[in-house]
């Protein structure tokens, strides 16, 4: 399936988020490397075992070059639903070991929970605005003498507001899934020749409408693979991608 370039439009940014959070990422017979949003870290965030936010806290305080201590600090604040937090600990695990693929990955996946947070906060404004200012939404659709009737100052108001709060929450997820496929670009270069990790690179970038390194990790892992059995669909895709960013 073809995710097309996010556009600024929000029902577009809605379609594309319904799209990637409603189907995963399928195709070519490979899953996500491990990405589930919800069930970020092994054995999940309602497992017996996770570590507690202070204890984990204190640790990297006596020690900030503490690798562990950072990733348990990770698994403690997504355990608590504190994404952000979960992403700061986990950048800095990642920062003293670069080439830890699967924290990579776990990155990945929380970015795309960043996501689904935003696109949810959107969707909540965006019914507000509907049913707090149904004024705005009438108007703009009613003709009156060939021209469109204005809506009244209040429910115009009311309806930028939460207009606004939509287009800065469906950035927000833009950027989210922006540095999810740079997660995965770092993935990717701990193996260069691993091409499992450029098809899993190139379905995260297209499902964000990264059209260019979806195109180029697709290249790579033909080039690596090229009697793989997903290598025609892969081939199929890349004609897809190409002809849209031409066309």
């Amino acid at each position: 399936m073809f995710f097309p370039k996010l556009r600024r439009n929000a029902k577009w940014m809605f379609l594309f988020l319904a799209l990637v959070f409603g189907l995963g990422f399928v195709g070519f017979g490979v899953g996500a490397g491990g990405v589930g949003i919800g069930d970020v870290f092994r054995g999940g965030a309602g497992s017996s075992g996770v570590p507690s936010i202070d204890d984990a806290e204190e640790r990297v305080s006596e020690n900030p070059r503490d690798a562990a201590a950072f990733r348990d600090l990770a698994t403690a604040h997504q355990a608590e639903g504190n994404t952000d937090d979960a992403i700061e600990a986990l950048e800095s695990f990642v920062a003293l070991k670069p080439k830890n693929a699967a924290a990579l990955v776990d990155l990945a996946s929380l970015y795309l929970v960043k996501v689904e947070e935003a696109q949810q906060r959107a969707q909540v404004a965006n019914a507000r605005a509907a049913y707090l200012a149904p004024g705005a939404t009438i108007a703009s659709i009613t003709q009156f003498g060939g021209s469109s009737l204005e809506p009244d100052p209040i429910s115009s108001a009311v309806n930028n507001q939460l207009s606004g709060i939509v287009q800065a929450e469906l950035g927000e997820a833009q950027q989210a899934a922006s540095q999810a496929v740079d997660a995965y670009k770092r993935r990717s270069a701990t193996e260069p020749r691993n091409a499992l990790y450029q098809l899993e690179l190139a379905q995260t970038a297209e499902s964000a409408g990264d059209v260019t390194t979806a195109v180029a990790a697709y290249e790579k892992f033909l080039d690596l693979e090229p009697d793989d059995p997903n290598a025609v669909d892969v081939k199929r895709r890349l004609k897809q991608l190409r002809a849209t960013a031409t066309g």
